[in-house]
């Protein structure tokens, strides 16, 4: 159960080692090591508040990446020793992102591979 008796469902977990879960249905994941979450208008907010709030008391989870679905953009939360979340951005055409809890190296190019932004009006 979680910690604070709310459930979620992100868009993507990776785990590393054995999973851990919440009873016999097997469908609420304990400890996961990096959530993924694709950002949309309707979801953005509770994705940024109080699902985040809830995914830090996952005491293994290191990693909490949010992808932008408007725009190239990648922000990603890495937990610090000291329990600390700190913030990256990553933006551009041939940026990267390193998400060290699993070893990996992800590039925007990839991610955005054959998505088509809606042109934004501007003021």
């Amino acid at each position: 159960m979680s910690e604070t008796g709310l459930y979620t469902y992100p868009d993507l977990v990776i785990l590393c080692g054995e999973p851990r879960f919440d009873d016999e249905q097997r469908d609420t994941l304990l400890n996961p090591t990096l959530i993924v979450e694709v950002l949309s208008p309707i979801t953005e907010a509770y994705a940024r508040g109080d699902k985040f709030n809830q995914y830090r008391w996952l005491e293994s989870l290191q990693e909490y990446l949010l992808i932008a679905q408007d725009r190239r953009r990648l922000e990603l939360f890495s937990r610090q020793p000291d329990g600390r979340w700190i913030l990256s951005q990553i933006n551009g055409e041939d940026a990267e992102v390193s998400l060290a809890s699993i070893g990996c190296r992800l590039a925007l190019g990839d991610v955005y591979d054959r998505v088509e932004f809606e042109e934004q009006a501007t003021a």
